[in-house]
């Protein structure tokens, strides 16, 4: 019984510090308004912060200006870019926990990649 309950504490820890490691991810940071964000990817659309609700990953304050790079923009000051960021997710809730580091590319990098889906600014 108590071999048991060692393997199953172990398959906890093992899920919970894989559940935390950084992933890279990259497609469209989207930012269509004021304090909304997310990152459409290959594996579908991530939650990073939005407007009015205490849903934002942690460090993302360190986010740079995407505007200040190749940027499209849709609204106003606002629009999407293309990026690599690594990452912490919670993949049940689809959203970016932690942000750890972000890259922007060239728009061309995420528009060759036929994997992603078209920025989606709605």
């Amino acid at each position: 019984m108590k071999k048991r309950a060692s393997i199953a504490l172990a398959i906890t820890f093992l899920m919970a510090t894989a559940a935390t490691a950084a992933e890279n991810r990259c497609g469209w940071i989207v930012n269509p308004t004021p304090g909304n964000y997310w990152l459409d990817d290959k594996e579908g659309s991530w939650t990073i912060m939005t407007q009015g609700s205490d849903v934002e990953a942690k460090g993302a304050e360190n986010m740079p200006d995407f505007s200040a790079g190749q940027f499209v923009r849709t609204n106003g000051y606002y629009g999407y870019a293309c990026t690599c960021m690594s990452v912490d997710v919670d993949r049940v809730e689809k959203r970016i926990t932690q942000i750890h580091s972000v890259k922007q590319l060239a728009l061309a990098k995420c528009k060759g990649d036929k994997s992603l889906p078209k920025p989606n600014v709605d």
